[in-house]
């Protein structure tokens, strides 16, 4: 315990950076959601009298652009506690077990998702949406990587850069090749007792600890094995099959300190069955609005984990 709390109170240990860059990535989001969330509601089928959806894309526009530019001023006032200096680099592609890299993609695969649907209410084609959603995810990231190159405190990374290019990238690509979604990032999340031990860094209560407790996050890639079936295929086309990725015992941003704590990090791979509520047949305005953001989160079904410790797991409902 004396070593923990001599971590504690030294160094940023890695957390703050990451801690900043989600909590901007999720703010952003938010209020992107909030800008456009009518369209979640929107059937986007055009109906007998056709609305102006020249004039919906232009305002969409103007208010992603006012949001997007009030919020990177406010957060980075907010933030950057030093002046800033020359460019630099940091890298910290070593830490966490790469764990938060898979959250940068993910973020920035979500707020395209979002993003697209706003511009399909505007009246722009799926693929068309998918583009100008790719766009979207990767400019909404880059300024903050920008900003931290900047900052005396932390520096330009191209891990989070590369991580920030791979979630848009992977939405616009599935619509430019195969015209939908076929493959999704989630997200899940559950307590773990590691939080305990260092709740300044991995977080004292459940509001804090799903977002700085790496420990008990999980990324997923969501398939749907229906659309790569042959069309009389009699598979469920909401059933999927995901992929995840954890991680476990790293109380500290490197493994080596979390090694000098007492703990023997490791990798966790899982194997799971999840839905695609979007698959769902509704209409349903409401159900809509609700199934899209349901996507967002892998659903708890039984898992099979597989990590260099303990092997082979079988767990009967896994978050």
């Amino acid at each position: 315990m004396e070593r923990i709390r001599k971590c504690e109170a030294g160094g940023r240990d890695g957390m703050r950076k990451r801690r900043r860059h989600v909590w901007m990535g999720m703010i952003l989001f938010s209020l992107l959601h909030s800008s456009i969330s009518p369209s979640f509601a929107q059937d986007t089928t055009r109906q007998a009298a056709e609305p102006c959806y020249r004039c919906r894309l232009r305002n969409l526009l103007i208010a992603e652009t006012v949001v997007y530019g009030t919020t990177i001023y406010g957060l980075s006032r907010a933030w950057y506690d030093n002046p800033l200096t020359n460019f630099h680099f940091f890298n910290d592609n070593r830490e966490w077990l790469q764990i938060d890299k898979v959250g940068h993609m993910v973020t920035a695969y979500q707020i395209a998702r979002v993003s697209a649907q706003a511009y399909r209410w505007a009246g722009l084609s799926d693929r068309k949406a998918a583009m100008y959603a790719g766009l979207t995810g990767l400019i909404f990231q880059t300024p903050i990587e920008i900003l931290d190159g900047f900052s005396p405190e932390y520096g330009f990374s191209v891990g989070d850069m590369i991580a920030n290019m791979a979630g848009p990238a992977l939405y616009t690509g599935q619509y430019l090749a195969w015209g939908e979604l076929r493959i999704q990032p989630k997200f899940s999340f559950h307590n773990t007792a590691l939080a305990k031990v260092r709740p300044n860094l991995l977080g004292s209560s459940w509001n804090e600890r799903w977002l700085k407790d790496y420990n008990g996050q999980t990324y997923w890639l969501s398939i749907n094995p229906s659309t790569f079936a042959r069309r009389d295929s009699k598979l469920p086309k909401w059933l999927n099959i995901a992929v995840g990725y954890g991680i476990q015992d790293m109380v500290a941003a490197e493994t080596s300190k979390s090694i000098e704590l007492g703990y023997r990090p490791y990798r966790q791979y899982f194997l799971s069955l999840d839905i695609d509520f979007t698959r769902i047949p509704t209409r349903k305005k409401g159900l809509k609005t609700l199934f899209f953001l349901l996507n967002t989160l892998k659903m708890p079904a039984p898992t099979l984990e597989y990590n260099g410790r303990n092997g082979f797991q079988f767990h009967a409902l896994y978050f």
